[in-house]
């Protein structure tokens, strides 16, 4: 008795936690229908890596806890990753992807992978987590709040590619006008906590440099809107 209770529980837990995101989900479509920024970027939505979202996941038994992540409202900065793994150019990345969401629910408890995008070698973007789930961390710092953005490789030991810091540039820069921000409020992960080394001292080299290309191409996608409206 004291386990189907307890099986219960934990299903009304996980139903509570779906339904807030559905609730902020749909008052961010009500708010794009209002005049949001668009969306500009060529993007790999999460159906098309084989994402299995959340709801039609499986909750897993009676004894195990709900999802470990939390729901966020409001985006107060943009934070910078890497995979901190070697990848080789030409991986299948779509398989990744589903290999770390499998690992993320199955050993962290996690909600789904714990990026909300990430960022390929050729510079494709691809959709991880929805943004109004907090990203997740096996480091000791809140990332309530923040948009996790990852770019693949290990740059302690290998180079961002060309496209990758391209892409990423163009990402940051849509992510700045989407929630209203300033590059002030890009940080990298080590930024946040001493536990990490993380995005890599490759890409730190250059993340400066990464910065004001983000600013640019948010005034450049201001621009390109400005040009592309209907003139009255």
């Amino acid at each position: 008795m004291d386990n189907i209770r307890h099986g219960l529980t934990w299903t009304v837990q996980c139903c509570a936690l779906l339904l807030l995101v559905a609730v902020l989900v749909s008052r961010e479509t009500d708010a794009a229908a209002a005049g949001a920024v668009p969306w500009t970027l060529p993007l790999v939505k999460a159906e098309q890596w084989g994402s299995v979202s959340e709801t039609a996941a499986p909750l897993g038994t009676p004894d195990r806890q709900p999802y470990r992540s939390r729901p966020q409202t409001h985006i107060i900065g943009l934070t910078v990753h890497h995979q901190g793994e070697i990848w080789t150019d030409g991986a299948d990345v779509a398989a990744y992807l589903r290999r770390l969401q499998q690992w993320s629910r199955r050993d962290r408890n996690w909600v789904d992978v714990p990026y909300h995008y990430i960022v390929a070698p050729d510079g494709a973007v691809y959709e991880g987590r929805s943004v109004h789930w907090a990203g997740d961390s096996n480091t000791d710092y809140d990332t309530q709040g923040h948009v996790q953005v990852m770019l693949l490789g290990n740059f302690e030991e290998q180079q961002p590619h060309v496209a990758q810091l391209r892409a990423t540039a163009s990402l940051l820069g849509q992510l700045m006008r989407t929630h209203s921000l300033g590059a002030d409020r890009i940080v990298a992960h080590r930024h946040h906590t001493s536990q990490t080394v993380c995005p890599g001292e490759n890409l730190m080299a250059v993340f400066e440099a990464l910065l004001q290309h983000a600013r640019e191409q948010a005034r450049d996608q201001v621009r390109e809107q400005q040009s592309a409206a209907p003139k009255r």
